[in-house]
């Protein structure tokens, strides 16, 4: 029976998401153990194709990622991969009606990871970004509300401001990796080589400015998801609050970190938070 390969397959996207993420990793295991397997489902999927695009240098990236496209659609079609990641994430897509234009527009940002390096106009950012970041919080919203069409769209919004803030939080976390190892640069109208506070005071502000409509989301969340996405909004806030005391030329050549501790701080806030129903 396919019950067996599919536990295996689920086990296989845990184990990307735990190996690939410790804080996200942290954050879904604080979700109801009835969503808990279909985000690890949908971490995976998004990891291997971020992965193809991000760290395989030594292979044919635009023929790995074409492969993968295409049996990610067919996986979607067949409803089975004998690549166990697919296999896992097509179940969880058709359990809760994932609108496949996410998917798309996922695929597209990492597609111009192949070969954009810069993007110079405010337009370009915001197209990737929605479809990198926001999408993904989409398709973990269509978990969390399991099939409530008028919840999913209430919180849509919100639930795209989150991922926003999440994916900006990475960018600027990141500006050293990104600029030096694949040559890009997300942030437009920024000269990183001369980044400063004004250029790093803008972008923070962009960021607050997300996680203030995101946290009108996740109070409004089931209860099976909101200690989970709390877990993780104070993980990033808590970064941010690293990176904006950070000066800039830090920024740009260290990787900011919360550390294993502060995270375990964190954890602990957000439970007692959560069991005050603080937020």
């Amino acid at each position: 029976m396919k019950t067996i390969f599919d536990s295996v397959s689920y086990s296989c996207s845990k184990i990307v998401t735990e190996t690939y993420s410790t804080s996200f990793s942290l954050a879904t295991k604080m979700l109801s153990t009835s969503i808990r397997a279909d985000i690890y489902n949908i971490y995976g999927f998004v990891r291997f194709a971020d992965e193809i695009v991000d760290t395989f240098h030594d292979y044919n990236k635009k023929e790995l990622f074409e492969n993968f496209e295409k049996a990610m659609e067919d996986a979607i079609a067949n409803r089975i991969s004998l690549n166990p990641i697919l296999n896992s994430f097509q179940n969880t897509y058709h359990k809760y009606d994932i609108p496949h234009h996410l998917i798309e527009a996922f695929m597209k940002s990492m597609r111009m990871d192949l070969s954009k390096k810069k993007y110079n106009t405010f337009e370009e950012y915001q197209e990737y970004i929605y479809g990198s970041a926001d999408v993904v919080g989409l398709m973990c919203l269509c978990v969390f509300v399991n099939g409530d069409k008028e919840k999913y769209e209430d919180l849509k919004v919100p639930a795209m401001a989150l991922g926003s803030a999440f994916q900006k939080v990475n960018f600027l976390r990141d500006l050293k990796a990104d600029y030096e190892v694949l040559d890009r640069t997300y942030f437009p109208n920024t000269n990183l080589m001369e980044l400063d506070e004004t250029s790093k005071k803008r972008i923070v502000d962009e960021i607050k400015a997300d996680f203030s409509v995101g946290y009108t989301g996740i109070v409004k969340l089931p209860d099976e998801a909101k200690f989970g996405v709390y877990t993780a909004y104070k993980y990033y806030n808590k970064l941010l609050k690293k990176l904006q005391s950070t000066p800039p030329l830090e920024i740009k050549n260290t990787r900011i970190r919360v550390s294993n501790y502060q995270k375990f701080g964190l954890l602990a806030q957000s439970y007692v938070n959560y069991k005050l129903q603080l937020f």
